[in-house]
C-alpha cells in the first residue's frame, strides 16, 4: 500500500502555501511602509538639535528661572546623570550656539538657546493642556507630554493649539466627552 496524500489534499495545500505567501508579501509591503515612514521622519528631523539637546536647554531655562542660575551639579541632578556627561553637553551645547559655558563659571543661553528651550515649554504647555482636556492625571499627562515633545512639528502643534481653542470655546463638546 503507497502512503501519501491525494490530489485534492495536495491541492489544499498549495493552495495554503500560496494564501501564506501572499499575506507574507503584504506583510512586507506593509512594514516597508513604516519603515519608509521612519526613515523619512528622522531626514526631517531638526538640524543642530537632538531630544537629549533640548532637554538639557528646558532645564537650564528651568533653573535660571527658578533659582536665578544654573549649574553643572544642579543639571546633574535634575537630569539624573554624571556631572561629566552634563560637562560634555554643555560643550557640545556651546558649540552649537545654544549657550555660553565656561568651565567653573555660570552658564547662560543664548538668545538661540533661550528661543528653543522656550519653544519646547510651549509645545509642553500645549500638550499638557490637550492630555488634561481628555481626561488624563497631570502627573500622567506630564510624562506623556515630556516623552513626545520634541518630536512633533510645529504644523502638528500649531494645529493642536487650534483644536484646544476650539474645545475650550465649546465646553457642551468637553462635557459630552468626560460623559461617555
Amino acid at each position: 500500500m503507497r502512503l501519501g496524500k491525494c490530489k485534492a489534499c495536495n491541492l489544499v495545500d498549495t493552495k495554503l502555501y500560496l494564501r501564506n505567501l501572499q499575506l507574507i508579501e503584504r506583510l512586507n509591503k506593509k512594514d516597508t511602509k513604516r519603515l519608509e515612514s521612519i526613515k523619512a521622519a528622522h531626514k526631517a528631523g531638526r538640524i543642530g538639535s537632538s531630544t537629549r539637546m533640548e532637554d538639557y536647554l528646558e532645564v537650564i531655562l528651568e533653573l535660571v528661572e527658578l533659582k536665578g542660575y544654573a549649574t553643572t551639579l544642579d543639571i546633574s541632578r535634575y537630569m539624573n546623570v554624571s556631572a561629566p556627561s552634563v560637562t560634555k553637553m554643555l560643550q557640545r551645547l556651546d558649540e552649537s550656539g545654544f549657550l555660553e559655558y565656561e568651565k567653573y563659571h555660570g552658564i547662560n543661553l543664548t538668545q538661540k538657546g533661550n528661543q528653543l528651550a522656550d519653544a519646547i515649554r510651549q509645545k509642553h504647555g500645549i500638550l499638557l493642556e490637550f492630555f488634561e482636556i481628555l481626561g488624563v492625571s497631570r502627573d500622567t499627562a506630564n510624562q506623556d507630554a515630556e516623552g513626545i515633545e520634541h518630536h512633533l512639528n510645529p504644523k502638528t502643534i500649531r494645529q493642536l493649539r487650534k483644536f484646544i481653542t476650539f474645545l475650550k470655546s465649546n465646553p457642551k463638546i468637553i462635557q459630552n466627552f468626560n460623559n461617555i
